[in-house]
């Protein structure tokens, strides 16, 4: 491979480019990289692959930022809409009714029909916010269920929902907000209660690790809702847009949520993205006052034809069908991997959802250095660091897909030698 020079790429040194960013954006994330060895500087991109700024290191991305990168780095088509769509528009007003977010609206209400209504925003963290803001807005509750361990996002009511340790070094936890085991249902069930608004769940929780519910545990989930009038809250920022082989990942457990959060591959990777789709009756809520609710950058119009463009490649049968074809081989390499590594316990997967389970909370962060070195991006779950999220690019073909299983099979003999 060949590095090119671009005006945008490499315009300082390495080491420069280092020093500046523990000077001016963050010394612990440099000092945590030094230490690890992995004194990577993004540069080149394209595919599934990523390069050192001044070298010929390359990786192949297996965390594709939790699903940003779904279709690559820089895929033609998704590059080609923006520069056309720059020629054209900009921001826009989010005052004003829009052609382009009402079009990108109407898309995702038939590509999810039970969901007609969406506000768009920048981030998922923004769009889990406004998710329980229509659920207390429309209920009149408090109340929010969710599952310790999972990650909705670092903003307000996001927070509130998630682990400890992350709302701890800011403050108190917000009030009304309750946590249960992911997939138990006694304990979803002895939680909810009357004064419940919503139980907001990752259909998959990347963050802990990709565990697979039980097959009926989305439909109880659903009925109790329903039995207790709480509305059901579905985040699919990691899950959605065909991670998992299908459209949308609630599509594995034949249930419709009240409301669903999608984000991440939304942008294409090229212009940030979010969305909240609810059902039509929740739109209620902002009859009275239609601007109480407002994100300057949610929904820009320039962005709106890039998410148009994510929404038709990841809904076509032929990619959906390529995404299962991919999973398949995975499922049988790690077969054959899992034979030859005894430390390897075995693959979470649902489609291209996967999280490499191993033997104890070392080998996540061994497994990460191990990937480095072999040449792929692979980042431990960090609320169960058993595990290694795998998340390679939807559009990986067969000659890749076999490449890292190699790389894998190296990382993991490499994982076993340094807990030796």
């Amino acid at each position: 491979y060949t590095i090119a020079m671009s005006s945008f790429i490499h315009q300082h040194d390495k080491s420069q480019t280092i020093n500046h960013f523990a000077a001016h954006v963050s010394a612990g994330k440099v000092k945590f990289f030094q230490a690890a060895g992995i004194e990577f500087v993004s540069g080149k991109r394209e595919g599934v692959y990523l390069w050192d700024v001044d070298s010929d290191k390359h990786l192949i991305n297996c965390h594709c930022n939790g699903g940003v990168f779904n279709l690559g780095h820089r895929h033609p088509q998704i590059t080609q809409t923006l520069i056309q769509s720059l020629n054209e528009l900009d921001i826009g007003n989010h005052h004003l009714i829009s052609e382009q977010r009402a079009a990108l609206a109407h898309k995702l209400a038939q590509l999810t029909p039970a969901l007609p209504y969406t506000v768009f925003g920048v981030s998922g963290g923004e769009a889990v916010d406004l998710a329980i803001k229509v659920a207390r807005g429309y209920s009149r509750k408090q109340k929010i269920i969710s599952a310790r361990g999972g990650y909705h996002g670092h903003t307000g009511l996001a927070l509130a929902t998630g682990d400890e340790k992350y709302y701890a070094p800011f403050g108190e936890k917000l009030p009304h907000f309750d946590q249960v085991p992911f997939n138990d249902f006694d304990s979803m069930k002895d939680a909810i209660d009357d004064h419940t608004a919503a139980v907001i769940l990752e259909t998959i929780p990347a963050t802990l690790g990709m565990p697979i519910p039980d097959p009926d545990y989305y439909s109880r989930v659903r009925q109790l809702c329903d039995e207790r009038n709480a509305i059901l809250i579905l985040d699919e920022v990691q899950t959605g847009l065909g991670r998992t082989g299908k459209l949308w990942g609630f599509e594995h457990f034949g249930i419709e949520p009240d409301i669903m959060v999608i984000g991440k591959g939304l942008s294409g990777g090229v212009y940030p993205m979010s969305a909240t789709c609810f059902k039509a009756k929740y739109e209620s809520i902002f009859h009275k006052d239609p601007f109480v609710h407002i994100s300057t950058f949610g929904g820009a119009e320039v962005g709106c034809p890039v998410a148009m463009k994510v929404l038709e490649i990841s809904s076509d049968p032929k990619f959906l069908a390529h995404v299962n074809e991919m999973a398949n081989v995975f499922t049988e390499g790690f077969g054959r991997l899992r034979q030859k590594h005894p430390h390897l316990v075995k693959l979470r997967q649902l489609g291209l959802m996967m999280g490499i389970e191993m033997i104890n909370e070392y080998c996540g962060p061994l497994f990460t250095k191990a990937a480095y070195d072999n040449g792929f991006l692979s980042i431990y779950a960090n609320n169960d660091t058993r595990i290694a999220q795998f998340l390679p690019p939807l559009i990986i073909d067969r000659a890749v897909a076999d490449d890292l299983l190699l790389r894998v099979d190296a990382a993991l003999a490499q994982v076993k030698k340094m807990m030796g």
